[in-house]
């Protein structure tokens, strides 16, 4: 079988990682294109991936509309040339559904962001299936299936995930230190508009900085008073840090859920809600949402100060991650199981949620 992903995020580099290497180890042939985002085309240069670059993220609407004729016609070119047997993409892509459509190879999209909404409405129509977490909160009609599991069990499940302390030497940490990590967002995707998470920065450092190291990852310029606190780990090492860090505060949901699934307990700051931080939260108590515009913050600042008050904060993580893992499945296994099998997967699927 020939697959063709089309990586639009660097989370998606992390998501499909696995599922590539297996799929060719299983003797399948995999080409990869990537929208050149953020860190996209280093962590694929890291994890030593072939790729085609077909365009570049772009802050503005419009300027993402007159993007996509360019970014589906190189992708329409390199598809007649692989001539792949199905397509793949990730959360909001909008190239892969429609390049598909016309060109009749069916598209499987892999999507948990319910407020993605125009993204949604160009993606929906044109999409063969549209895989997402048991619990999504919207229905998208027959072309939804619904799996137990959340995208970051595809790269942070403990089949393929193992914690390197070396991490900790790198950033003149140790095991037994407090450290919290923060994260700010860009807000310039197109579900962002009109929306905000931590206005607070220097005062929410403040406060967080009595009780350990703190440390900040951000896609935006920050204030100069807080730059010394930016981290210089390499982001492909990120993951290893969150597993040993106290705590999370941020805007970001899905290093929320990273942390979640790590066993590191995360405050997400966002008037945005995703059902699977909320299903984080309400299930195994790891992931804690404040989304009210009017007291969010201090809502979300006295929580972290809450939990930092607590000496067994990162063993009641571990403990609660051991639950998560019990109930949840291996997302890169049933990936692969997915699309060797489709179509009969799909229908075996629709049947199974029948019952």
């Amino acid at each position: 079988m020939r697959i063709l992903f089309n990586i639009g995020h660097p989370a998606q580099v992390h998501l499909f990682k696995n599922l590539i290497w297996n799929l060719e180890k299983r003797g399948h042939e995999c080409k990869i294109t990537t929208i050149d985002k953020e860190i996209s085309v280093y962590l694929l240069n890291v994890y030593g991936f072939d790729y085609e670059v077909v365009g570049k993220a772009k802050a503005h609407l419009f300027s993402k509309a007159l993007d996509m004729i360019k970014v589906d016609y190189k992708l329409y070119k390199i598809t007649k040339s692989f001539k792949p047997d199905i397509l793949v993409g990730g959360v909001g892509n909008v190239y892969v559904p429609f390049l598909g459509k016309l060109i009749r190879i069916p598209s499987i999209v892999f999507d948990d962001t319910e407020h993605a909404k125009i993204e949604h409405l160009l993606m929906d129509p044109f999409a063969s299936v549209i895989c997402t977490p048991s619990c999504y909160k919207k229905e998208l009609g027959k072309k939804q299936i619904r799996y137990n599991g959340y995208h970051e069990l595809a790269y942070l499940h403990p089949n393929y995930f193992t914690p390197n302390p070396a991490v900790l030497d790198e950033m003149g940490l140790s095991k037994d230190d407090t450290f919290i990590i923060l994260r700010f967002v860009s807000w310039s995707a197109s579900h962002d508009v009109g929306q905000h998470g931590i206005r607070n920065k220097i005062e929410l450092v403040r406060e967080l900085e009595k009780y350990g190291r703190v440390l900040i990852t951000s896609e935006g310029q920050l204030p100069k008073e807080l730059e010394k606190y930016k981290i210089k780990v390499s982001p492909d090492k990120l993951h290893d840090l969150l597993y040993y860090a106290s705590l999370y505060v941020g805007e970001g949901a899905t290093t929320a859920s990273e942390c979640a699934v790590l066993g590191t307990h995360a405050i997400y700051v966002n008037t945005l809600r995703l059902g699977y931080t909320d299903e984080e939260e309400e299930r195994y108590n790891l992931v804690y949402n404040f989304s009210d515009e009017k007291t969010m913050e201090k809502e979300a600042f006295n929580k972290a100060l809450e939990l930092l008050e607590n000496n067994n904060l990162r063993e009641e993580g571990k403990r609660k991650r051991e639950q998560l893992l019990k109930d949840k499945i291996d997302v890169t296994a049933f990936m692969v199981w997915f699309i060797e099998n489709y179509p009969e997967s799909f229908k075996e699927m629709k049947e199974n949620q029948r019952i």
